[in-house]
């Protein structure tokens, strides 16, 4: 049973990534709004739902080493995997605002979960109200100020969609992404308990895995379709939601505590490295570029990650 919500997850989520790239698309075009910034909120906030459920429910729960692990996995494996295996299919030009805005942004956001973790090992509502009011002031600047287009190459059946399309593509996007990532998170957190494998390493390992498996979804048919911009928006946009939306409000409903001390003297650290190291792997070896040996790299390290995690 548990194999067959697997697989029905993985179908949902193939179906849900395609409609949500067409329903980003017509976006774009009908706002003439640059499509890294579409795929910086609407794609990276739909495709991020995922963590937002899970966590605010494993909070509630109690489970708070499950909410926290799994946005510190979720973006280790957005960037270790989601976009090494996006750029094994296909490179990636990058534009000057993922260096002048987005890059930083993301940063900033998990330099603030790390400090506020570190200190008080936990995120309290007040923490959790900062994080939240400055993706507020991050998307105020992307809609007011961020104006600089975006060359990318436009797929063949790019076209306006009539209204009622772009809205039912969205809705049926993100609900095949929600109701394919909780049949996964299902069958393969049953698998894991199983098992009996803990909290924490489920959090961080299955859990965001399957969390991020939208973001694998949107990127992949993204780059397939040509949306590159809406591509790398996707994963970039995705980490800065995850901590500051996901981890902003569910702090604000419960405080999220910290009782698995490797989340804080390992993954925490992981997850701020492989941000980072997004940056030189821009420009080496090729300026402004993400290419296949990039790929290759970030994948390595998610293996590694996965390996110290679990042994």
């Amino acid at each position: 049973m548990n194999f067959l919500l697997i697989i029905l997850g993985f179908a949902l989520l193939i179906f849900g990534g395609n409609w949500l790239l067409k329903s980003a698309v017509a976006i774009s075009l009908r706002l003439q709004v640059p499509k890294i910034i579409i795929g910086m909120t609407v794609v990276s906030f739909a495709t991020s739902a995922p963590e937002l459920i899970v966590s605010v429910q494993s909070a509630i729960d109690g489970y708070t080493d499950l909410a926290l692990s799994n946005v510190i996995g979720s973006n280790i494996a957005n960037l270790g995997f989601v976009l090494a295996i996006t750029l094994l299919i296909s490179k990636i030009d990058v534009q000057k605002s993922f260096y002048t805005t987005n890059w930083p942004v993301m940063m900033i956001a998990s330099g603030l979960l790390y400090y506020f973790i570190l200190t008080n090992n936990s995120v309290g509502r007040y923490e959790g109200v900062i994080l939240f009011s400055f993706l507020t002031i991050f998307l105020i600047y992307l809609l007011r100020f961020q104006k600089e287009a975006v060359v990318d190459e436009m797929p063949e059946d790019d076209e306006m969609l009539p209204n009622y399309q772009t809205a039912l593509f969205f809705v049926l996007g993100a609900l095949g992404l929600w109701g394919g990532s909780e049949l996964l998170i299902k069958g393969a957190t049953d698998l894991a308990l199983q098992l009996g494998v803990g909290e924490r390493l489920i959090g961080i390992t299955i859990v965001s895995i399957g969390t991020s498996i939208p973001e694998l979804a949107a990127s992949v048919i993204a780059v397939m379709k040509k949306e590159k911009a809406i591509s790398l928006g996707n994963l970039i946009g995705s980490n800065v939601f995850n901590i500051l939306a996901v981890i902003g409000i569910t702090s604000m409903i419960t405080p999220v505590s910290v009782t698995d001390n490797q989340l804080i003297s390992s993954d925490i650290y992981w997850m701020l490295g492989i941000s980072f190291l997004i940056l030189p792997l821009v420009f080496l070896p090729k300026r402004m570029r993400l290419e296949r040996k990039s790929g290759v790299i970030l994948l390595l390290l998610y293996i590694l990650f996965l390996y110290n995690t679990i042994t």
